[in-house]
């Protein structure tokens, strides 16, 4: 009798779990709408919903309701600058992968190399209609376009960081020559549009009068966009990329000096805040909210080099470092009926994670060959266990890379982080009056010797206490997690070679000793049938 009634209980038990994880698995509409919001080097903490907002001077209320109605991230990283934090997103792979490791000027061209997979082109596997507006940053040529990579259509796409367009103008620069003017004005492309199957057409240059107005001009082209799928019956995808708040902030006619704090960067956070509004306000009264899902998220870390014309971070370090100042982003997620309103998420997840997340919601698989059929790899994990609160992360890694590492500079798992490059690392000093070289991007790459410094998030997440060996705290046994993580990615490597760099850097000096060794090694291969090329070009 006993034994019957154990049984039963039981089994009584197994239902119930059978239930609750039934419950916990719901159901989600396939193939939903998705609209990816993108604002250019906000800082972690300008929102309202970050300790920013009105309390700095730059209300954001509708960035702050996005977050009260959605999932709000509080370990969401890009990466630490613009063209790397860009590619990562919209390919799924660590920038390193494609090639797209540093920022891209014009005059370089390349870009993103065709074969490549994005969002768009992952995307249309499953019959999306795809769109991009706004910054590209990704390359100049014809293979490196949006419509070359799987968007159907293009819209006041500029290819640039915003300060990039400045060169040319001889008000800013009224020092350059202008020889070299000239040259500037004819390599600096402007405003392009475009569709699939075509070459990007130039409609406009980037002017004085017109810099300041690109995000409201953008925003009326994405709102009549809205308006055309609403129409139909297929899911859409759109890439909305707004050229705020790159240095230098300029705000529109309808923002300049309507901050609380009476700066041009607030002007420009509230600026860049209404659009946001303005889209999800269209997104609401066409009555698609319950099958849309919005990201808003920052492709790269506070630039606080150039200061005070920058966002805020609490965190150590600036953008183009291995500190989390460097890439830890802002970033909020959006689905009525899905994503639990007012919810937040400590997890490790970042722009990376798109990719997966994306293909997951759309129902087709992430492919395991390039465009051109060459084995591949991606580096990103599907986030539907975080964002509706069905299980546990994919994610307990992060790698962080500055521009010219193959291996990476920083690493954490779970909430411990080895710090190897300490680029920045006088960025939490106090006391200084201005932003010196040594303080962010500018300042050298050093490295440590033999052992990293260990840093705990959870306690220290400003990086100031190395606990590896000081004290009771010390944490020692945590080399062997570092340490297995940075064989596996290294491993990737030879498994899946990194492309060509696809714009300029500098590695390095080069030692008359190193050339002639490599001059050496040349003429050895060649000796033995193999010949090398003079010229490594980046190849599409």
């Amino acid at each position: 009798m006993i034994l019957k009634r154990l049984l039963a209980f039981g089994l009584l038990c197994l239902f119930a779990v059978s239930c609750a994880t039934a419950q916990q698995k719901k159901p989600h509409p396939k193939k939903p709408n998705i609209i990816m919001l993108i604002s250019d080097d906000t800082g972690w903490g300008d929102l309202g919903v970050y300790g920013g907002g009105a309390g700095r001077g730059m209300p954001t209320p509708n960035l702050d309701r996005l977050a009260k109605e959605g999932m709000q991230f509080w370990d969401f990283y890009g990466q630490p600058s613009c063209t790397p934090g860009r590619a990562a997103m919209i390919t799924g792979r660590i920038p390193n992968r494609s090639g797209m490791t540093t920022v891209a000027f014009q005059g370089q061209g390349g870009g993103l190399p065709a074969p490549e997979w994005t969002l768009a082109s992952v995307l249309k596997q499953a019959n999306y209609k795809t769109y991009f507006s706004g910054k590209w940053h990704l390359g100049e040529a014809d293979y490196a376009m949006p419509i070359a990579h799987g968007f159907d259509k293009m819209q006041n796409v500029v290819l640039y960081h915003l300060n990039a367009y400045t060169y040319a103008f001889q008000s800013w620069n009224p020092d350059m020559d202008p020889q070299v003017l000239a040259v500037f004005k004819k390599v600096t492309t402007g405003i392009l549009e475009g569709e699939a199957g075509g070459k990007a057409r130039e409609v406009s240059k980037v002017t004085e009068e017109n810099i300041a107005e690109l995000d409201n001009m953008m925003t009326e082209n994405v709102l009549k966009q809205l308006d055309t799928y609403a129409k139909g019956s297929d899911p859409f995808f759109m890439c909305v990329n707004f050229a705020k708040n790159h240095q230098p902030n300029l705000p529109s006619k309808a923002f300049k000096g309507k901050s609380p704090a009476g700066s041009k960067y607030g002007d420009c956070v509230m600026e860049m805040d209404h659009n946001v509004g303005r889209v999800m306000d269209k997104v609401r009264a066409l009555g698609i909210s319950e099958k849309t899902i919005v990201i808003y998220t920052v492709d790269n870390g506070a630039w606080q080099d150039v200061h005070p014309d920058a966002g805020y971070t609490p965190f150590r370090g600036s953008k183009g470092t291995d500190r989390e100042g460097g890439s830890r982003v802002p970033a909020i997620a959006w689905w009525p009926g899905q994503i639990k309103a007012g919810s937040d998420s400590h997890d490790i997840v970042g722009g990376l994670d798109l990719m997966a997340t994306f293909a997951s919601l759309a129902g087709v698989s992430l492919p395991t060959k390039d465009r051109e059929g060459k084995p591949m790899v991606f580096d990103s994990y599907d986030m539907s266990n975080v964002l509706f609160n069905e299980g546990k992360p994919l994610r307990n890694t992060w790698y962080y890379f500055t521009e010219a590492e193959l291996s990476p500079g920083a690493v954490r798992v779970g909430h411990f982080k080895a710090v190897y490059n300490t680029r920045g690392d006088n960025g939490a000093q106090a006391g200084s009056d201005a932003p010196g070289q040594q303080l962010g991007w500018r300042g050298d790459e050093t490295y440590v010797a033999t052992v990293p410094a260990i840093y705990d998030i959870w306690q220290d997440p400003q990086e100031r206490y190395d606990i590896f060996m000081t004290s009771f705290t010390e944490k020692t046994w945590t080399a062997i997690l570092f340490n297995q993580a940075y064989a596996d990615i290294m491993k990737s490597y030879v498994q899946y070679p990194p492309r060509p760099l696809q714009s300029e850097t500098y590695t390095g000096p080069m030692e008359i000793t190193r050339f002639r060794n490599l001059q050496e090694a040349k003429k050895l291969l060649e000796s033995k049938g193999f010949q090398l090329p003079d010229d490594l070009k980046p190849k599409q």
